[in-house]
């Protein structure tokens, strides 16, 4: 897939939205040592275009420059009842059809929708407008809660800070940990929020010195590799099982046996990236994963190639 990024403009352009995509794309990053992306800001119809906020925006290119992009963001949309313009839909229509990537931001998936190119998909859009999106677009599977849904070459995100998670995850898939972390790691964000995280969590995570969840998830990160339960994480916890379950699915939105696992693929990719003389075998046993066919099944239920493809593909993208 080309690195070109096309990141659309329209008037009553959502700033943050086009914030994140521009701040991911469109820096330079020479500290990185990859073929970073290229980008074009395409304005889908004259300008100047009005911004949130009081701002102007001049985009440079039109809607031909979508023709070249491998990846195209949607930053929102100004108005989810409102229909985009018929030749924004034809283009990503096209854009699709030649297997680019088509990326939304928050209420971005109406356009999308609007496109038709979600009927018979997972997608998933700012929790506010779930209602709106399932009763103008009943033919979408919408996933409730979730940070942004892969399906195919179309990625969708909730509202406005998941759509940062988002974008990390292109960079990810694109560049490999290594290099998504240190990108994190300049935008002073975590490094990696798994999409199936929801978008409501009931509270947020107090310091892991005085709460039980946070400290038994460090003391799982910790020691990925040792055979850990549900009733020996809650042991850690000093809770019941139960209590356990429910206390860490309200402050994280995963059950601890899902996030255990992902933090154990997380552990496995960076090895493979960074320890290029350790066997698949001996990253299936660190990470705590067991045997290389658990490896990759878990790469394969992550949307991970196989072990060995990711570290080919990814194996020079080290910190």
């Amino acid at each position: 897939m080309s690195h070109h990024v096309a990141i659309l403009a329209y008037d009553r352009l959502c700033t943050f939205e086009f914030g994140c995509a521009v701040e991911l794309f469109a820096l330079e990053r020479p500290e990185l040592d990859v073929d970073w992306y290229s980008y074009a800001v395409c304005a889908i119809e004259p300008g100047p275009l009005r911004a949130a906020g009081g701002l102007t925006v001049q985009a440079p290119h039109g809607l031909d420059a979508l023709d070249g992009a491998g990846t195209i963001v949607i930053p929102g949309w100004r108005d989810a009842d409102e229909a985009p313009p018929p030749a924004l839909l034809d283009a990503l229509r096209r854009a699709h059809a030649r297997g680019a990537r088509l990326c939304s931001i928050c209420s971005g998936a109406f356009v999308l929708a609007h496109a038709g190119l979600l009927d018979g998909r997972r997608a998933t859009t700012h929790w506010r407008y779930f209602d709106r999106l399932a009763s103008h677009f009943p033919a979408i599977a919408i996933e409730h809660g979730t940070l942004y849904v892969e399906d195919g070459n179309i990625v969708t995100s909730a509202g406005s800070a998941a759509g940062l998670d988002m974008l990390l995850h292109l960079v990810r898939s694109d560049f490999g940990a290594g290099i998504a972390n240190r990108v994190a790691q300049r935008l002073v964000i975590p490094a990696h929020r798994d999409g199936d995280q929801a978008q409501l969590v009931a509270r947020p995570l107090p310091q892991s010195n005085t709460d039980p969840i946070a400290r038994t998830m460090d003391w799982a990160r910790e020691n990925l590799r040792a055979a850990h339960t549900l009733a020996s994480m809650a042991e850690q916890a000093r809770m019941g099982v139960r209590t356990f379950q429910r206390h860490f699915k309200e402050r994280t939105g995963a059950s601890p046996l899902d996030w255990l696992v992902r933090e154990r693929v997380m552990l496995a990719a960076q090895l493979l990236e960074t320890r290029p003389a350790l066997g698949i075998e001996a990253v299936a046993d660190l990470a705590g994963l067991g045997s290389p066919e658990s490896l990759r099944r878990h790469f394969r239920s992550h949307g991970l190639p196989s072990p060995a493809r990711y570290r080919r593909q990814h194996g020079e993208s080290r910190p």
